[in-house]
């Protein structure tokens, strides 16, 4: 609305027009200009075609602003932005990436404008850790960065996630249980430099994501680790595949086992080497892991 109001000339509504707005902005690009594209998570889905063949496909300068990713709450299992990471991963050309909190949000969202291929940035619903601390600056395409080093495991976390498993990894050496946390904001490219040496230091991998488990960023991990021939235990947790009902977004966290107790909770059953009552259901028992 403030944007609107100080540059009504460069603000177009185009209401519920998800598909139009999509090529719409493919065209100002098209045209050298820097156009924003700002979405819901669950309403992008609706303009998927468009992304791939008018954007994507002729490397256009679009930045995707995708606003309620992750669980939403009470507007229930029509909008849950769950599904972004999986659909946009698989897009070629395209940059997906999440912030950790407001001032990574301002960086991300100055980088995107700062290249020139398309670029998604996705955050939660609701209000963000942090407030802005300076000017924007440009943050290197792909790169991660290690909050907390560790001796037990490591967690990769994306986007909303990322403060709830420092919250468990700091829980979690009260019991003697020391693990790594990284700010994985970019899905794609990941960063591959950054993995490698990881593998060289961890041995137990948990991904953390508010987006379906079944092609998102845990599977992103997986593929790596799998085309190099790298073997890790690797724990992913996110929404199991299903539909999630409506709820409070804090509640529905829990539930599914993305918040800094769920974390915790997951990371003590592999430990003791009982994932039985792991909540992802992908989980098999061959992850199994002893201290």
């Amino acid at each position: 609305v403030e944007f609107a109001e100080k540059f009504p000339n460069r603000f177009f509504d185009v209401g519920i027009a998800e598909q139009h707005a999509c090529t719409f902005a493919g065209g100002l690009a098209a045209e050298g200009l820097k156009p924003v594209a700002c979405y819901y998570s669950t309403f992008l889905q609706r303009a998927y075609d468009q992304v791939i063949h008018d954007i994507a496909l002729q490397k256009l300068h679009v930045v995707f602003a995708i606003d309620r990713a992750g669980l939403v709450g009470d507007d229930g299992p029509t909008h849950h932005g769950v599904f972004d990471l999986s659909y946009l991963r698989c897009v070629p050309n395209m940059i997906v990436c999440a912030p950790k909190d407001e001032q990574e949000l301002i960086d991300l969202l100055y980088t995107g404008l700062n290249q020139n291929l398309p670029f998604a940035l996705r955050y939660p619903r609701g209000p963000a850790y942090g407030v802005p601390t300076g000017d924007p600056k440009l943050i290197p395409v792909g790169s991660w960065e290690e909050l907390l080093e560790g001796e037990d495991g490591v967690i990769l976390a994306v986007g909303y996630p990322v403060y709830q498993a420092l919250k468990a990894a700091e829980e979690l050496r009260k019991e003697g249980i020391r693990l790594g946390v990284i700010n994985a904001r970019f899905v794609k490219p990941m960063d591959e430099q950054m993995l490698l040496d990881l593998c060289s230091r961890y041995d137990l991998f948990i991904t953390v994501e508010d987006n379906t488990v079944v092609g998102g960023f845990g599977s992103g991990v997986l593929e790596f680790f799998s085309n190099r021939g790298i073997l890790k235990r690797v724990i992913t947790l996110g929404i199991p595949d299903r539909f999630i009902e409506h709820g409070n977004q804090n509640l529905l966290r829990n539930l599914v086992g993305i918040d800094a107790e769920g974390i915790a909770r997951s990371v003590r059953q592999v430990l003791r080497g009982d994932c039985s009552k792991n909540p992802n259901p992908l989980t098999h028992k061959s992850f199994k892991a002893k201290i």
